[in-house]
């Protein structure tokens, strides 16, 4: 008999050994994680607190923290969101701090090198010095409850152990760098869209510029005047902006309406059976792994009320929900808060022009950590009006007058909507809110409403801020900020509802005090407004069927449009079947719906390139970013009336370009083998909610990331969702009546993946159950004292 190779007889050995490896890289890897893992229970001693705090968990991971001193809430809060999520704090400080490359290196180095111009850490150690003293001492005790519970930890959170690095305590000035970090997200910290829109305007026809880029439409649903009337086919012809031998530049665009926004609405006690107001927002943001918010609730000292809803780790503040008596939500304005000041600068550029005759810059120069790296050095240009963050479409340098840079623009004020106990209270404290300027959604539980801008507006003199003008003799400049009697308000009104959803919400004076910054197009605000004068009575339910509503009322024309169009084609048979039965929503078993938004969009980009092309001859990176969310009324009149002066000249006709359009939407959804039949809407609309190691760590994604699911929704529709994008949260509560209130939010409470609570809930945000706003069942109790 043939004896067996050495190699043979040890196999069975070496696959047992490399088993036990396995399982032992396992096990530690499994210990080591658990000692980052939360306190949850048990008593212990601050050495900070005179007065005890006490938090009550559920199920979910949902605190409730009771205490009869607001200041050791704070602290327990700050100690919840340490022991839960400090690394998202971290890069929340870090992000708009510009000190990101410090700990993940020079990945990060262009992104700091952009904020730090904004030099936000030096803006937020000014502010706290101006916070009154009570709005201190609380966040002093917050800070001492960050660190304390980070301290608490057995180890340090485990994204630390990846980088090499160890986390820096956390100060007060860190807290106000999470609002400056909410800035970064919510408005252009150069003036994007003033930037795109002043080119455009001084590069085009006029007539060409109207059109492609009007100030709203048919689709607009204001809360004061009307929606706009149709564009006018501009007569320049489009292809008097190409020069012979131009290559027409071609832009993927995504959709027009993918913003970071939200919507809010509110309907008076005039419509609900218990005669208080029913409010409902759900925040349009990026979704990661842990979720931007973390849900929070506690007693309001000195009453018998508490408070419940979401805060952001980094602060301790409830940035929406309700405190028994008021309920409010946020949607970004998308007012203007910005200017952008062309600078008149002397001949050897040292210099710039003022009112006070010639000035210096004023030169700052900021050192940048890289982690494995020499440091970088910054030097940031001021003047008396910004600094200078760009330079304009013909090479002149551009100065910031932003509010997030005034003491105004980050404070802790949102505090005082834990206090209010009306509606017009809460609307009265808008100008005040240090934040990103909010539509400021508010309902009370007698039943009354209101809207105003939260967050401080600025007076123009000489300008209206649609265009970057000249401030260097001094007839243009900003004479400090309206009054709450002068900010833009709705109180009350009779139809007993309102509504936002990012789109212009005023007309005529109040317009202008607002300006215009990137209008959302309106379909979406438009279909929840028409959704909520569909009705007569509403309940909590009522209001999340709205929130969920997918009905792709939008595309309706355009899915005629296209059957139209492939009408008695052979070669489109199956195609058209699949849109003449698209189902009339953003369903993720839908095949026609995405033929029909993807044509839409290969439409927008091949009639819009060369426009595109003409302005990369004065831009070379010239997007159209903001500005394409109002392509909607050119692009509809484009595929009507099909204009012989707006052709591609790379197109032979306008069927030429409608049917190039649909073959690439078709080619791309082909790419991957699969039949027609399959190539359904969540397909592509497929979650992809990951940590942000994830990117760099594949091994994070598979512990962290939330499940593959196919979504239902869009962009132009109340329920906005995209694979990495859509309602950080919903909620629908009415004030006093908190046991029939909804919340739910994706990925869940904790950052830790060995905790109970991560993930808990995801399943309600994908379903859209009606999970409840309170907390349920004590599962686990722990105080501080």
């Amino acid at each position: 008999m043939a004896q067996k190779s050495p190699i043979v007889r040890l196999l069975p050995r070496i696959l047992i050994g490399a088993c036990v490896v396995i399982v032992a890289t396992v096990l530690i890897a499994w210990t080591w994680l658990r000692q980052s893992l939360p306190v949850l229970e048990g008593t212990l001693d601050t050495g900070t607190l005179n007065t005890p705090a006490t938090i009550y968990r559920d199920a979910q991971g949902i605190p409730l923290i009771q205490s009869e001193d607001r200041n050791s809430t704070a602290f327990a809060l700050g100690f919840l969101h340490a022991q839960e999520r400090f690394f998202q704090m971290d890069l929340l400080r870090r992000n708009s701090a510009g000190e990101l490359s410090e700990l993940v290196g020079a990945a990060a180095l262009k992104h700091d090198k952009s904020v730090r111009l904004h030099q936000f850490r030096k803006r937020a150690e000014r502010n706290i010095a101006a916070l009154p003293e009570a709005q201190r001492r609380l966040l002093n005790h917050y800070v001492k409850g960050v660190n304390y519970g980070l301290q608490q930890l057995d180890a340090k959170p485990w994204e630390y152990a990846l980088l090499g690095k160890e986390p820096k305590p956390w100060t007060s000035a860190d807290s106000l760098l999470t609002i400056f970090s909410m800035y970064l997200t919510l408005q252009s910290p150069i003036g994007k869209f003033e930037l795109r829109d002043t080119a455009l305007a001084e590069l085009l026809p006029q007539d060409l510029y109207e059109f492609y880029f009007p100030t709203g439409g048919t689709w607009d649903a204001p809360l004061i005047g009307e929606a706009r009337g149709p564009v006018t086919i501009p007569e320049t012809p489009i292809a008097s902006l190409l020069s012979q031998g131009d290559v027409i530049a071609y832009q993927e665009l995504e959709s027009d309406d993918k913003v970071y926004g939200s919507n809010n609405w509110v309907v008076g006690g005039a419509l609900t059976e218990h005669g208080g107001a029913i409010l409902a927002d759900d925040m349009h943001l990026g979704l990661n792994v842990p979720n931007i918010w973390y849900r929070a609730g506690w007693n309001i000292p000195g009453s018998d009320r508490t408070l419940r809803g979401a805060t952001l780790p980094g602060g301790p503040i409830a940035v929406v929900g309700s405190n028994g008596l008021v309920a409010w939500g946020f949607t970004n304005t998308f007012g203007d808060w910005g200017d952008l000041i062309p600078l008149e600068v002397s001949q050897d550029g040292k210099q710039y022009r003022t009112p006070d005759g010639w000035r210096t810059f004023d030169i700052e120069r900021e050192s940048i950590a890289v982690k494995g790296g020499d440091a970088e050095t910054l030097e940031v240009r001021k003047t008396i009006w910004g600094p200078v963050v760009t330079e304009n479409h013909r090479g002149v340098p551009l100065a910031y007058r932003w509010i997030a840079h005034d003491v105004r623009g980050a404070n802790l004020n949102l505090l005082r909507l834990e206090g209010v106990t009306s509606a017009e209270e809460a609307l009265d404290l808008g100008p005040q809110l240090g934040i990103p300027h909010q539509n400021l959604v508010v309902g009370d539980k007698d039943g009354h409403i209101g809207w105003t801008v939260g967050g401080p507006i600025p007076r123009r003199v000489g300008l209206d801020g649609s265009r970057s003008v000249s401030w260097a003799d001094g007839s243009a400049y900003w004479d400090g900020y309206l009054s709450v009697e002068e900010q833009p308000r709705v109180y009350d009104p009779p139809s007993h509802r309102i509504w936002t959803a990012n789109a212009r919400t005023m007309d005529s004076d109040f317009l202008r005090t607002m300006g215009n910054d990137g209008y959302a197009l309106g379909a979406r605000q438009q279909q929840i407004r028409d959704g909520l004068f569909a009705r007569e009575h509403f309940d909590e339910q009522a209001l999340l069927d709205i929130q969920l509503d997918d009905r792709a009322v939008f595309l309706q024309r355009w899915q005629e449009h296209l059957l139209a169009l492939l009408d008695g084609r052979d070669s489109y048979r199956e195609v058209r079947e699949q849109v003449r039965n698209w189902g009339g929503r953003a369903s993720a078993d839908s095949v026609g719906y995405r033929i029909v938004r993807n044509y839409r969009l290969k439409f927008m980009k091949i009639t819009t390139a060369p426009i595109l092309t003409y302005m990369r001859r004065y831009q070379p990176e010239f997007s159209f970013g903001p500005m394409k969310r109002q392509f909607e009324y050119a692009l509809w009149e484009m595929v009507q009336q099909e204009p012989a002066q707006l052709l591609n000249p790379e197109f032979e006709s306008w069927q030429a370009v409608k049917l190039t359009a649909l073959d690439q939407v078709l080619a791309e959804m082909a790419a991957d083998g699969r039949p027609l039949a399959e190539q359904t809407w969540g397909a592509e609309n497929t979650a992809r909610i990951r940590h942000p190691l994830g990117r760099a760590v594949a091994a994070v994604n598979w512990l962290t990331e939330m499940p593959a699911d196919q979504l239902s929704g869009d962009t132009h529709m109340p329920r906005f969702q995209s694979p990495t994008h859509g309602a950080s949260e919903r909620m629908v509560v009415a004030p006093g009546y908190e046991e029939n209130a909804i919340f739910h939010m994706a990925t869940g409470q904790s950052a830790h993946p060995l905790s109970p609570f991560f993930g808990n809930g995801h399943k309600d945000w994908v379903e859209g159950n009606p999970s409840p706003l309170t907390e349920g069942e004590t599962r686990y109790t722990l105080r501080l004292q």
